[in-house]
């Protein structure tokens, strides 16, 4: 009998075996109204005039098909039951996730550290992969990139000197369940622990995908009441798991919730959707997201394999929403650690209108060691794209400090020194220049 990845008790199990008001921890004390992420949704009503002029859109990606040609051979494949309307249902699709071993056998050749890790999964983050983002994933070479970063290998269960389950010590800085008050002026809120695909190198793998966080109100209540309560919040990051896995009418009643607080003056939302769920953006969904500007958006991009048609398709949505977009890209071994490729991956975003904004060093979270590059691979790229691109498509390169210290950014250095009162800089070709500084006046 082939080994189920997922534990029984885990919050994708539930997804799977219909248990979906735990999934979302719902009760009588949620909103009315609200329900879980595979529920119907009722079209909420248009609050924004719609722009009936003509748009020209320029750089227009090159392709502007509905499907990227390995989705639609995947879906006749694997999916071919599954009608237009089907596949391109965000909750089909979560309903549908590729999570079982015997599932895995079907669709790629498993190497045998692979295999190996799936039968050793239990207690470790589960496996969870939406039928669109498994129909990026090449079948036959385990060294892929989009594979390697949702296919767990053994590499998994090594730990190394320095690694830890909580790295950033979130645990440490968490005044109340789920919430997080690093700096001074803003709080990271973790709505719920659910993805609809699940990354093998994410830093919060010690509590996503094992029903740790729920998104019940009573929970929610707590951390808005600490928001309402601490004067110097003005930024609310909501992140999770994935909040773009809540469904419409939750979205809208945290959104407003938050949105009530005076001296909150904008919400963030972190998510990966557009990469691995790009359905989800729906019309109905940037009609919710818009009523609450400022609202900021920081989206998962890895590599340019996830730049696709449909994602394309989604971030335009938001984008015309008028909700800014930026990305964050965490440094990986073998996925995107060359210049070449983040600079393909950064034209990409910026053609998709996606601001590129960080690129993290990879932390060291417990059997991370097979994604991690030494730090100066990441100051390496930075030098590669400086001055050799527009500088939009230059993200800053930061490590978030192991224990909660925060993001530090990092620099190549540029500064040579000084004499007398002249600055010794160096530029992108390695030339040095000289700046007349002021002095100190």
């Amino acid at each position: 009998m082939k080994q189920d990845v997922v534990r029984s008790h885990d919050s994708d199990s539930h997804a799977a075996s219909g248990s979906t008001s735990e999934l979302l921890g719902e009760s009588d004390e949620e909103p009315p109204g609200s329900s879980s992420c595979l529920a119907n949704v009722v079209p909420l009503p248009e609050v924004t005039p719609r722009f009936r002029g003509k748009v020209s859109v320029f750089p227009a990606p090159k392709s502007r098909s509905t499907s990227s040609p390995k989705a639609a051979a995947f879906r006749r494949a694997f999916f071919p039951s599954a009608s237009d309307k089907e596949w391109t249902d965000w909750q089909w699709q979560i309903r549908n996730r590729v999570r079982h071993l015997e599932q895995l056998e079907r669709m790629l050749v498993l190497s045998e550290p692979e295999r190996s890790a799936i039968e050793r999964i239990q207690s470790r983050l589960p496996v969870g992969i939406t039928p669109y983002f498994m129909s990026l994933v090449s079948k036959d070479d385990p060294n892929e990139a989009l594979r390697r970063t949702v296919i767990p290998t053994v590499s998994e269960f090594t730990r190394t000197p320095g690694e830890a389950d909580d790295p950033l010590g979130e645990d440490g800085q968490s005044p109340v369940p789920g919430l997080v008050h690093r700096y001074p002026d803003r709080v990271l809120l973790l709505v719920l622990d659910f993805c609809s695909t699940y990354c093998r190198y994410c830093t919060r793998s010690r509590v996503v995908g094992h029903g740790a966080i729920y998104p019940s109100r009573s929970r929610l209540e707590r951390a808005i009441d600490y928001i309402r309560s601490t004067a110097t919040v003005r930024d609310v990051l909501i992140s999770g798991g994935d909040p773009l896995t809540l469904n419409d009418d939750r979205l809208n009643w945290l959104l407003s919730r938050l949105r009530e607080i005076p001296h909150v003056e904008i919400i963030r939302i972190g998510t990966k959707i557009p990469a691995v769920l790009p359905q989800r953006i729906t019309p109905n969904l940037v009609r919710v997201l818009r009523r609450y500007h400022p609202l900021w958006m920081s989206l998962h991009f890895t590599h340019p394999a996830e730049c696709t048609p449909e994602a394309y398709r989604a971030c335009e949505r938001l984008a015309n929403a008028g909700i800014p977009l930026g990305s964050q890209t965490v440094l990986l071994k073998g996925i995107n650690d060359t210049v070449e490729t983040m600079k393909a991956l950064c034209h990409h975003l910026l053609r998709m209108r996606v601001r590129p904004y960080y690129v993290y060093q990879c932390d060291p979270i417990t059997g991370s060691s097979h994604f991690r590059t030494p730090v100066e691979k990441g100051l390496e790229i930075i030098r590669g794209l400086r001055g050799f691109t527009t500088g939009y498509a230059v993200p800053t390169y930061v490590i978030d400090a192991p224990g909660g210290g925060g993001k530090i950014p990092l620099m190549p250095d540029y500064v040579e020194g000084r004499e007398g009162n002249d600055w010794l800089l160096r530029n992108y070709c390695d030339r040095t220049y000289r700046y007349p500084d002021v002095g100190k006046g």
